[in-house]
């Protein structure tokens, strides 16, 4: 549907990518349509007259399933489905079928039904009628939950307490894990990004991990962390986070809170940008809008343009060197550019190091292999009996190389 205040090209682009999600949750697309409209309607989203004319669309071509762009609410849903006489989603209920399939840890799991519930739960009064004739297909993936769904709305609530509950549990779990690394001295940087910008790929391309990385939006969706040695001879962890989206459910963000907190905690953010995308810009800005929602909007970020081998000129690749600073470009694919991101990396995410100047003798060669292995070394100088060493080393393994220390 085209408000008089709607800009056109959002809405075809808007389109194309709802095209692209029903493809990604297995759907294939008959058929699109667009209707100008002062203002939405409140009982059927659309004009009634323009609601049958798709109707008889879906009913000649055998369309089993109508996916609206916006999302609808449960008495939109409920008329349109009189109407249609076949399922009606929203861009909502697309996105969690989508999610559904690709979660993967108990985690992620439970945190795609509880949106899943939360989503369904007012619109429990149209399955009654519709249950007996709509088996399975895009937006019917219950998991655990479809059972109380199909029981009662009393159910679907407890069922919801209970996965609330088990992801307060998932939550102390991680806060238990973040202390483990705070007492490593780790820090961590989060790749975030817009879905299919190339999160996983450069993921694997820096640590060796084997995340599955395809060219469909939400291909992961359970966020990995992997350690990243970097060339200052630093340790950090780098997680790939679930991708965002533009109209990302609000519910679905709230049911991610667990997961995302990792990216609320880092010290650093790789926001990796598809820079061969015709709407790059936009899909910045549904980035920083999650990111906003989220509370991480003021953490220190770093833009990493992505699929430099895909461009066609570097026009756009300039113009935004020129907006983001610091920003470098790469092709996780191909690995072009790889280096100077971890110099960047390395350089925005030094933590603070304490110099210090050391003698250690030859004989004390496990020592010298530490100093190598935690610090990084500046400078070096081989004596008859000791070594000298310029190093920096972070600050809680000072007491470890005490004894060695120059004092000035």
């Amino acid at each position: 549907m085209e408000l008089k205040s709607d800009d056109t090209k959002n809405l075809r682009e808007s389109l194309d990518e709802l095209a692209e999600l029903t493809s990604s949750a297995g759907g294939e697309v008959v058929g699109e349509g667009i209707q100008k409209i002062e203002t939405r309607n409140p009982a059927t989203y659309i004009g009634k007259g323009k609601a049958g004319e798709f109707a008889a669309f879906c009913k000649e071509n055998s369309v089993d399933t109508a996916i609206f762009d916006d999302e609808l609410s449960p008495a939109q849903t409920r008329n349109l489905e009189k109407i249609f006489e076949i399922k009606i989603l929203d861009r909502t209920a697309l996105i969690l079928d989508i999610f559904s399939q690709r979660a993967r840890t108990r985690e992620g799991k439970l945190q795609i039904e509880l949106a899943q519930l939360q989503h369904l739960l007012p619109r429990l009064t149209r399955f009654w009628g519709h249950l007996s004739r709509q088996s399975g297909g895009i937006g019917m993936r219950g998991g655990e939950g479809e059972s109380q769904l199909e029981a009662d709305r009393r159910k679907v609530g407890e069922r919801i307490d209970r996965i609330e509950r088990d992801l307060v549990a998932v939550r102390q779990q991680r806060e238990t894990q973040r202390a483990g690394r705070q007492r490593n001295q780790w820090p961590l940087a989060s790749i975030v990004g817009y879905t299919n910008a190339g999160k996983s790929t450069l993921l694997n391309k820096l640590t060796g991990a084997d995340v599955l990385a395809k060219d469909i939006l939400f291909a992961t969706l359970d966020p990995t962390t992997r350690r990243l040695h970097l060339p200052t001879n630093q340790n950090i962890l780098l997680t790939d986070t679930v991708g965002f989206i533009k109209k990302l459910p609000h519910g679905l963000v709230e049911s991610f809170k667990a997961t995302l907190e990792e990216v609320v905690q880092a010290d650093l953010l790789l926001h990796v940008v598809d820079v061969s995308h015709p709407q790059v810009d936009e899909q910045i800005a549904a980035v920083n809008t999650v990111l906003n929602e989220i509370g991480a909007g003021n953490k220190a970020t770093m833009m990493v343009f992505n699929k430099v081998d895909q461009l066609n000129g570097g026009g756009t690749l300039t113009r935004l060197h020129d907006l983001y600073p610091n920003s470098v470009a790469i092709s996780a694919k191909t690995g072009k550019g790889v280096e100077e991101l971890l110099a960047e990396i390395s350089t925005q995410i030094r933590p603070e190091r304490e110099f210090v100047e050391l003698r250690i003798p030859h004989e004390q060669a496990a020592t010298i292999a530490r100093l190598h292995k935690v610090g990084q070394v500046i400078e070096r100088r081989y004596l008859a009996k000791v070594a000298k060493f310029k190093a920096r080393i972070p600050p809680h393994h000072h007491a470890e190389f005490a004894e060695y220390i120059i004092e000035e």
